[in-house]
């Protein structure tokens, strides 16, 4: 039971140490000057219309008697497969 309250005491005191850092990270960048804080949040890049890639798929769409042959077939080969090993 010793240990247990140890772990206790340890996970509290980490607890007050992570939240103490947080605030004084929050408070560090509020005293910084507002050019400088609005210089770190745009720093931020986006994907530009230009750089991005565009996949344009021109096929049919397979009919419901299709599908259920391409999953008879598919079901095919996964036997044959595993039948093999």
């Amino acid at each position: 039971m010793n240990v247990l309250k140890n772990f206790e005491a340890l996970f509290v005191v980490t607890l007050g140490l992570a939240c103490a850092a947080n605030y004084v990270m929050d408070t560090s960048e509020a005293e910084q000057p507002a050019t400088a804080r609005a210089a770190a949040t745009t720093t931020v890049a986006y994907a530009a219309p230009q750089d991005t890639q565009v996949i344009v798929v021109s096929a049919k769409r397979l009919t419901a008697e299709q599908k259920l042959q391409s999953l008879r077939d598919e079901r095919k080969a996964s036997a044959q497969a595993t039948s093999r090993i």
